[in-house]
């Protein structure tokens, strides 16, 4: 099954998920005016200690930041900042600075724009279990370059726990689940079908939910009841991997998936009732669910928390103030 496209907007610092609505994947188809620091002059003045003169306009808001403060993650998980208002290329390299990654492990990574609103930091190789990570985001007065300034500096504390993978093979109907590089597990599956098939590359677990209501009509598949296709579903144990609507879960459609089932899904990885019990057990957010064996492009890295799917050199690519190592923590 698939869920509808989802929004990467959520409540200021409260949510680290992305929304989405129930789907799973579509059809295929083949000079900086921000300044130094961001803060104002001395102002003149015939004393000897003058005032400050901090700059003024509408407040530079932040919609979320990911993963939430005090969190336990997997070792894909980047480091997501999403701002309210669009923020002016000019401004990227002085907010990037004002970005600080902190790490108990010297970490090398880059920031990385997503369009205007969203600017992501991930390590250029997953992260190490056990790494104490922490963001000072320090954008008091700091200019979004389109005449807003940011009013408060804001603080996020994550730890990376254990090295939770699993890698899913479309053609020969398996994903492989390991911990800490010891295999655990190994599941029956189907992907999508030749229609609908599942996206390639590798996705970090964006969250999970028991239930998950899908339908076919929210994401353009079908609203007309009598259509194959069609589809109106509450579903167990769901593992969302894309913000388009990708799900590692159960389907009442596909009870057996494995290699002696034709069925495919409409995008989504499925896997029996008890298997998608345990594997939702397993897993949690920023674990990486890498994809092979579809004829369907990697998903975008945008799409969710798909920043893997790029090479380093077209991460950097997007960044403006390019490769740092994380500061001692």
């Amino acid at each position: 099954m698939r869920r509808g496209k989802g929004v990467i907007g959520i409540a200021l610092l409260v949510s680290a998920v992305l929304a989405g609505t129930s789907a799973c994947g579509g059809k295929s188809s083949a000079s900086d005016s921000a300044g130094d620091s961001g803060k104002g002059g001395a102002s003149a003045s015939a004393s000897a200690h003058p005032s400050p003169t901090h700059p003024t306009g509408p407040p530079m808001l932040l919609d979320s930041i990911a993963p939430l403060d005090k969190a336990t993650v997997g070792v894909a998980m980047p480091i997501s900042v999403v701002f309210t208002n669009p923020v002016a290329a000019s401004a990227h390299k002085n907010i990037e600075k004002h970005l600080k990654v902190s790490a108990s492990v010297p970490t090398a990574g880059a920031w990385h724009w997503m369009g205007d609103k969203r600017v992501d930091w991930r390590p250029q190789e997953y992260w190490k279990s056990g790494t104490k990570v922490r963001l000072d985001a320090d954008l008091k007065y700091v200019s979004n370059g389109s005449g807003r300034y940011g009013t408060h500096p804001y603080t996020h504390s994550f730890t990376i726990g254990d090295d939770v993978r699993a890698d899913a093979s479309v053609t020969a109907h398996t994903m492989k689940v390991t911990r800490n590089g010891a295999p655990v597990r190994t599941l029956s599956i189907n992907a999508g079908s030749a229609e609908y098939p599942t996206w390639n590359g590798t996705m970090a677990v964006i969250d999970k939910q028991e239930k998950v209501h899908m339908t076919s009509c929210s994401v353009g598949i079908s609203c007309n009841k009598g259509d194959a296709n069609y589809y109106d579903l509450t579903l167990p144990w769901d593992i969302h991997l894309t913000q388009s609507g990708t799900y590692v879960h159960f389907s009442t459609g596909d009870t057996n998936p494995g290699s002696g089932s034709a069925l495919g899904s409409h995008g989504c990885v499925h896997l029996s009732l008890s298997d998608a019990k345990w594997f939702y057990g397993q897993v949690k957010q920023g674990d990486p669910v890498t994809v092979t064996g579809s004829p369907r492009a990697k998903a975008s890295a945008d799409n969710g928390y798909a920043s893997f799917n790029l090479s380093w050199s077209q991460w950097l690519a997007g960044s403006a103030s390019g490769e740092r190592t994380t500061a001692a923590l």
